[in-house]
């Protein structure tokens, strides 16, 4: 029991373990465990109201707890992900198979599978979908619950060589250090920097520009995803253990990969269900680097609750890039504009350099 709640979902064999031993099932939520080998137990408890989802098990334990009155959802055959997940992916899992080259990829053959049933009209691939979805936001609120949690925005076109790629890691490293826990879009470019630095957190200073200069040898996911992603693993296999964060990429964008230095992915086949989970949860604040149309709609959708209240106070917002937001690309004038009169003025800033950024958030807690 946690805050009075009383969690119901088992998620992992041990925890299936532990449960059992009390007598009973009753109730509880099982959620992608594999139960070929607790027949026994299956069939000793009590499974009455139990609901098992994507739970393999054999056919007298499933003919058993259906008599109890639990609801069985098997396994989907030939899937290349499971809607029942209860857990966020990680690297090791959407890139296994990676030496193969990346089409050999879990997070591949997911998108495959995307692109050849997202427009068929099947109703049963689109319930599958939005379960996996649903599944997804279900772990990342497990995932951050009680965490300081700020977001990261920027454009996914940054390349690893540059400095502004640099900044942003450097940006990642700080906020994780400050003990924020960072979220991203969980792609390449500035989302990728961000949860490097967060990643290399832990590590002593210099091995940020010696990551850097192992990944810019492959500096974008373009043309080889493969050789991109290879250059990634090779930095956390320098580093293992590295600091964690949270990359929220989607499917819905196939052509650009989730990053691998992000501890936890949580992974959409839906973007706008994405990107408003994303904000949503970022409740320490939010940084939007220097971006274009993907970062100045992140703009205003974070800023449309934060002018009506509706997620509460308003959490905080800095811009970085003082040029970049008021000439080339001019939203914070907007920005401001909005903001004017109202709850949200405090909980804005402009910045030049990610250097300021921790005492910007910092101030307006």
């Amino acid at each position: 029991m946690v805050n009075g709640y009383i969690d119901t979902e088992i998620e992992t064999l041990a925890e299936f373990d532990q449960v059992v031993a009390r007598g009973s099932l009753s109730g509880y939520r099982i959620q992608s465990v594999n139960l070929l080998e607790r027949t026994f137990a299956l069939l000793s408890a009590d499974t009455s109201a139990a609901v098992f989802l994507g739970c393999a098990m054999e056919p007298d334990a499933s003919v058993k707890v259906r008599a109890d009155g639990a609801l069985v959802f098997p396994p989907v055959p030939d899937l290349p992900f499971n809607p029942y997940r209860g857990l966020l992916y990680t690297p090791e899992e959407l890139f296994a198979g990676l030496p193969a080259g990346y089409e050999a990829t879990p997070d591949a053959q997911a998108y495959a599978w995307f692109q050849e049933t997202r427009s068929d009209a099947d109703i049963f691939s689109s319930m599958l979908r939005s379960i996996h979805d649903d599944a997804i936001s279900d772990a990342l609120d497990e995932r951050l619950a009680g965490a300081p949690v700020v977001g990261v925005m920027g454009g996914h076109a940054m390349p690893r060589g540059g400095t502004e790629y640099r900044g942003a890691a450097e940006l990642g490293r700080a906020l994780t250090r400050s003990g924020l826990t960072v979220a991203t879009g969980g792609g390449p470019g500035a989302m990728e920097a961000a949860n490097l630095g967060a990643y290399l957190a832990p590590a002593p200073d210099e091995a940020l520009p010696e990551a850097l200069e192992l990944l810019a040898k492959a500096p974008s996911f373009e043309p080889s995803v493969s050789d991109w992603a290879r250059a990634a693993f090779a930095v956390r296999d320098r580093w293992p253990g590295g600091g964690d964060s949270v990359g929220i990429p989607t499917w819905f964008y196939g052509h650009e990969p989730p990053n691998a230095f992000a501890g936890h992915i949580a992974k959409y086949f839906a973007n706008a269900i994405r990107e408003d989970g994303l904000l949503a949860r970022s409740t320490a604040g939010v940084v939007f680097l220097p971006g274009a149309a993907g970062t100045v709609q992140e703009i205003f959708d974070n800023a449309t609750p934060n002018y009506y209240g509706s997620r509460g106070p308003a959490a905080p917002m800095v811009l970085v890039g003082r040029t970049h937001w008021t000439e080339h690309l001019p939203a914070w004038p907007l920005l401001q504009a909005l903001a004017r009169g109202r709850a949200m003025e405090s909980r804005i800033a402009l910045v030049d350099s990610v250097e300021e950024v921790p005492a910007a958030l910092a101030g307006m807690r």
